[in-house]
């Protein structure tokens, strides 16, 4: 009772609810959808999501369809014809998802959302937060503070799943003849297991994904870079445009460079952030220019000769 008569009430997210203009009912948990302001009174959120939202949402879009594509290479064998069309499919399904789930989200029917700002890391586990103000029973105020941020990217991998299932096992089937018949399916039973991997990454390391997603871009693609261009033996010009496929690496690790690039400035003042994109090409130029220097043959060769 000392909860309901107080002006103000425990914790973070508990909040009164506000009824005709009036401030009603006993502290408790917001509905979906409000978050408590600065007097503990629940509040509708109408905000747009800011940039690093949706760079944050992108994020955790790209990593079906990276995964995707990753897999469908790795089992497709090289000779396969099919795994462009896998490709294509596995794009269209995620592409449709995103625009699925952004239409079921508040405002419905919209392609846009209403967002609750992300103010502090604990937003995302207001579970951790749930107040004790007798010191004996605890109010419940769990909530998602960060709507939809939290929820909207687990719609998002359900309709992934469903779209993949319904789609992908035909196209497989009708266009992966020259594979296996145990590995045609392999790309999609990986998808199985990633999936849930991916979803449980959101539902207990969400909020720090939030904080880190663009140092692990740059991070993990300047790794994969440097792997692929080890892994293909490209130290010239002339071989990396030897082939296509090696362009498209290339080209899809540069726009991954500067979505990390992006991500870290967040555009706050362009006149200064925009030069930076220009380092996007030097990992690569780096690579290609110390590469003959590095080469383990050569090395073991200049070693011998000196003993």
């Amino acid at each position: 009772m000392s909860v309901a008569m107080s002006s103000t009430c425990p914790g973070l997210y508990c909040g009164r609810m506000l009824i005709n203009g009036s401030v009603e009912g006993e502290c408790g948990v917001c509905p979906r959808g409000e978050r408590t302001n600065l007097q503990n009174v629940c509040e509708r959120c109408t905000e747009a999501p800011e940039l690093y939202d949706w760079l944050y949402l992108g994020f955790m879009a790209m990593l079906p369809l990276v995964l995707h594509w990753f897999f469908i290479e790795w089992y497709s064998g090289k000779k396969s014809s099919s795994a462009l069309l896998q490709h294509i499919t596995a794009m269209l399904e995620c592409s449709v998802s995103a625009v699925v789930t952004l239409l079921v989200t508040e405002p419905v029917g919209q392609v846009r959302i209403h967002s609750c700002r992300v103010q502090m890391l604990s937003d995302w586990y207001t579970m951790l937060y749930n107040p004790s103000p007798d010191y004996v029973n605890t109010l419940h105020c769990t909530q998602e503070a960060v709507y939809p941020l939290y929820t909207i990217v687990l719609i998002y991998y359900a309709f992934c799943l469903v779209l993949m299932m319904l789609l992908r096992p035909l196209l497989v089937k009708k266009i992966a003849c020259g594979l296996g018949k145990s590995d045609r399916f392999k790309s999609i039973y990986a998808a199985l297991y990633f999936f849930p991997i991916l979803t449980v990454l959101q539902a207990v390391g969400g909020g720090l994904l939030y904080y880190a997603f663009p140092y692990i871009i740059l991070v993990l693609s300047l790794v994969t870079l440097a792997v692929y261009m080890s892994a293909s033996e490209i130290q010239s010009f002339k071989n990396l445009i030897a082939k296509k496929k090696r362009l498209v690496v290339l080209f899809s690790h540069w726009l991954l460079h500067a979505y990390g690039i992006i991500s870290i400035s967040r555009l706050d003042k362009l006149e200064q952030d925009l030069p930076l994109l220009a380092l996007v090409p030097c990992p690569a130029l780096f690579y290609i220019a110390t590469a003959r220097f590095t080469e383990p043959s050569r090395i073991l060769s200049e070693g011998g000769n000196g003993h």
